[in-house]
């Protein structure tokens, strides 16, 4: 399995943003001192404007060197363009590696499921996840995305809806930010809405059915949007995962049966290294 980072990820912050850099560097540091799964360390690919215009107009590509905040939530960062562009690198390098046979784990930020088409939100500049799912179809391949953030992955689905070959299900807390996900959209973006303070073995009823929806629309590549953010202890939601949860998620990852590659979403809690070492173990030896 291959590391995807890059440390000028964690070059920009805002005060008080939960949106941290430790999350990368804290998670870097742990999976780099840990022994029980060999990793390869790798940097994010090269992105063409070609790639990105697949997802995003021009107007959008120009708006992110324009000094001004997004929202109250997304603030402007200078080189944040060129932050978010690396995002998009984790993700197209992930799908390489994962197509050439070596699970992914692209390890960066900002995040991007929120990335509308048009628009920067929720922490999230441009949509990587959605960019490697159209990178992939462009080779040729039916993609299914798996997205289990706590938030709906808003961005995601707003790209690729009705986009044929690809398949995208999410599964996320609601009511809760952004306030979407409520129902199934087009003819490919299946949710999966689960209530707060639900029960565990009720949110992975609802996984497994996600899951067996994508089994369904016979992908040839898995991508997967990798929040921690349902965890009991995350700040910005009222999750109710456990560690042993996100092991089981990556066992899940590991026995869909295809060519699989993941990106780090969101996951604001102080345990979040260990919640993605725990997925990491799941996916690599089952």
């Amino acid at each position: 399995m291959t590391i995807i980072t890059d440390p000028r990820c964690t070059a920009y912050h805002t005060p008080g943003h939960p949106e941290k850099p430790n999350r990368v560097s804290r998670t870097a540091d742990l999976l780099k001192g840990q022994k029980s799964i060999p990793l390869n360390w790798d940097v994010p690919a090269e992105v063409s404007d070609a790639q990105l215009l697949r997802a995003h107009p021009q107007a959008h590509l120009d708006r992110l060197s324009v000094p001004e905040a997004f929202d109250g939530d997304t603030a402007w960062h200078p080189g944040i363009a060129d932050h978010a562009r690396r995002g998009v690198g984790g993700a197209l390098k992930a799908l390489d590696l994962c197509l050439s046979g070596e699970p992914a784990f692209s390890l960066l930020r900002p995040p991007g499921h929120h990335a509308t088409r048009t628009h920067a939100m929720g922490f999230c500049y441009l949509g990587s996840q959605a960019i490697a799912a159209l990178e992939a179809k462009a080779r040729g391949k039916r993609v299914a995305i798996l997205d289990f953030d706590v938030h709906h992955g808003n961005g995601t689905e707003d790209i690729l809806r009705d986009q044929s070959g690809i398949a995208f299900a999410s599964i996320h807390q609601h009511p809760c930010y952004p306030g979407t996900g409520t129902a199934d959209v087009g003819n490919n973006c299946f949710n999966y809405p689960v209530a707060p303070r639900m029960e565990r073995t009720v949110w992975r009823a609802a996984f497994l059915q996600a899951l067996t929806r994508l089994k369904g629309t016979q992908p040839d590549v898995l991508g997967v949007s990798a929040g921690f953010d349902a965890y009991r202890g995350d700040p910005l939601a009222q999750g109710t995962l456990e560690r042993e949860d996100f092991q089981w998620l990556g066992q899940q990852v590991r026995s869909f049966g295809v060519p699989a590659y993941a990106l780090l979403e969101g996951g604001y809690s102080v345990d979040l290294p260990d919640l993605v070492l725990a997925f990491l173990l799941g996916w690599s030896q089952g």
